[in-house]
């Protein structure tokens, strides 16, 4: 199968520990951007979050694409336009900040290129806003939801991972089906809206695009990247991965510090087999 696509995750995956792309990923992605590949940006980050990497690496230029929100924004970084959206319901905002504060954890959503949130001196909340290059606005659980009057993309609970860990099955059976309830990470617990997850948005654009799944790449370490590895024609997981995605992929490549993007695109859409 040739592969003409490549989707990637970002933080753990792209970038290694200092959120940077190394000179050798960048180098091999421009090669196969030159022989008409296709690179895709797929993040629980904001768009504003996205953008500098997808510039970084040209895609305005080779025709890549964004999936910003873990595919609840859609971006076509040649044109900048947004192909697909979709939002959580302005009535539901309410809601999950009355969740958020009977769980006792911090909340964060975002208004543009701002973080809102309750708490702006959490470690978590502080994270976020440092890998997005965002500002941050803190508000009172009332303000929050006096200023939220208008749909947003997601928002993150977030906390200490054990502590989340019971948390989640609670937020899922509150909200119930109308919602997308995942962690992204072990601090970070993602409420979408139904039917956003990397997977379902991917078979948007693949349509848009006239490709099909087995001929996509995917590559990520997280538990958001799972319906993304499980649905692509070769699902890749990090070395540095969470268990359940190193057991779902197809291939297990080296870590995030070792320029493990780099070899799956050697191998799988180059041609060169270093084993």
């Amino acid at each position: 199968m040739d592969y003409e696509m490549i989707v990637l995750d970002l933080d753990g995956t792209l970038t290694n520990r200092d959120k940077v792309i190394t000179q050798r990923t960048k180098k091999v992605l421009t090669e196969a951007m030159k022989q008409g590949k296709k690179v895709i940006l797929a993040s629980g980050r904001p768009v504003y979050g996205v953008m500098p990497l997808a510039k970084e690496l040209r895609l305005q230029d080779y025709g890549g694409y964004i999936l910003a929100f873990n595919g609840g924004v859609i971006m076509d970084c040649r044109t900048e336009e947004v192909v697909f959206s979709r939002m959580l319901p302005a009535e539901s905002n309410y809601q999950i900040i009355q969740l958020a504060l009977k769980n006792r954890v911090d909340l964060l959503t975002y208004d543009r290129d701002v973080i809102l949130t309750n708490n702006e001196e959490s470690s978590y909340v502080q994270l976020e806003s440092r890998i997005n290059h965002l500002r941050v606005h803190q508000l009172e659980m009332d303000e929050l939801f006096a200023r939220l009057d208008f749909p947003v993309p997601k928002f993150l609970m977030v906390d200490d991972g054990d502590y989340l860990a019971m948390v989640e099955p609670k937020v899922k059976a509150a909200l119930g089906k109308n919602f997308s309830v995942y962690r992204s990470e072990p601090f970070f617990l993602e409420i979408l809206p139904k039917g956003i997850d990397k997977a379902q948005s991917l078979e948007r654009l693949l349509e848009k695009m006239g490709l099909k799944r087995e001929q996509m790449i995917a590559c990520g370490d997280g538990y958001n990247d799972l319906s993304m590895i499980q649905f692509a024609g070769l699902g890749v997981a990090m070395a540095n991965g969470v268990l359940p995605v190193r057991k779902a992929a197809d291939y297990i490549t080296a870590s995030n510090d070792e320029d493990g993007v780099a070899l799956v695109v050697e191998k799988f859409m180059l041609g060169r087999d270093h084993s």
